[in-house]
């Protein structure tokens, strides 16, 4: 299908666009031919509708332009195609608040439009990760086992967070693509090594693992062969907290070194550094940049929920 196509599925489809409602297309230079492509399917609907067009930014979580984050508000829909993600930004929770429908795209391709996670059954990744979202609210805590090493994480008194890629109520936000359950566990409660071997912020798809040392929710040291890249994890304390657990729940989506769909890999987890107040953290950095973790073990309390990459808990 063209892109005008797929656009006019995603705004139907995924995000309920009904008639008379606004749409705001939030795009960069690098995003622009997708963005345009969004901006016209919604106009060809017949809604109201507004391209705005911004610098790429320098990190993920950076904030946006004021004046676009003015705009988040006074929009029903927002589309965000973007290089780096503004998915756990104070303008989107802004917008969240007031009602708007938000979904985020960071690195999107033109590519993935027609493959992989965005033609999953979207009514099969919902079940999973509605299921998925209750395990982590009732957890007190998580544990990651992966070649040896172990990662724990304190979850008392956090929600989990679903992102299954249907934002038809008022506001509902998530990426798209998405198949994702996650949740904020406490800045000061996550100890133990993970090791990271599937793509991470920054670096992209990996050929070689990556392992943290996390001491009291924050990072110590990384090592490995793409460890120089990630300096600005290392820049202060809030860069260098654990921000999220999250649960890929899409069985469509593929491993590409693009996290917006990497992280929603079935069966794997991945675990974020930086920001997340956007989701029932307190922690506000510089960043936001998850690395994901290929057939892991996990934990939810005593509950075995995935082995070796696969679900094992009953559905």
């Amino acid at each position: 299908m063209e892109l005008k196509e797929i656009g006019r599925n995603i705004l139907t489809g995924c995000m309920g666009l009904r008639p008379g409602e606004k749409v705001l297309i939030v795009t960069d230079d690098a995003k622009l031919p997708i963005g345009t492509a969004l901006y016209e399917s919604a106009r060809s609907l017949g809604n109201e509708s507004v391209l705005m067009l911004m610098p790429e930014g320098k990190v993920s979580g950076e904030e946006p332009l004021e004046c676009v984050a003015q705009a988040m508000l006074a929009a029903d829909v927002v589309l965000a195609p973007t290089a780096k993600s503004i998915t756990h930004t104070n303008a989107k929770i802004a917008a969240q608040a007031k009602g708007v429908r938000v979904a985020t795209m960071p690195g999107i391709t033109e590519e993935m439009f027609g493959n992989g996670a965005m033609t999953a059954d979207y009514s099969r990744v919902e079940a999973l990760t509605d299921k998925v979202t209750e395990l982590l609210t009732n957890a007190d805590t998580a544990t990651i086992l992966k070649d040896g090493y172990k990662l724990t994480l304190d979850l008392k008194g956090r929600r989990g967070v679903a992102s299954p890629g249907v934002y038809r109520e008022p506001g509902k936000c998530g990426n798209l693509p998405s198949g994702e359950g996650y949740i904020a566990p406490l800045e000061d409660g996550v100890n133990g090594d993970l090791l990271v071997d599937g793509s991470m912020v920054g670096v992209g798809k990996l050929s070689s693992p990556l392992h943290f040392v996390i001491r009291n929710g924050k990072i110590e040291s990384i090592e490995g062969e793409d460890a120089d890249k990630l300096d600005i994890l290392l820049a202060n304390d809030n860069n260098r907290t654990v921000a999220e657990l999250g649960i890929g729940t899409n069985d469509a989506a593929i491993l590409n070194g693009i996290i917006l769909e990497d992280e929603k890999v079935y069966g794997t987890v991945h675990v974020a550094f930086g920001t997340n107040a956007s989701f029932g953290g307190i922690n506000k950095a510089d960043c936001h940049m998850d690395g994901i973790v290929l057939k892991p073990t996990l934990y939810l309390d005593d509950l075995l929920v995935i082995k070796d990459g696969e679900f094992v808990y009953e559905q």
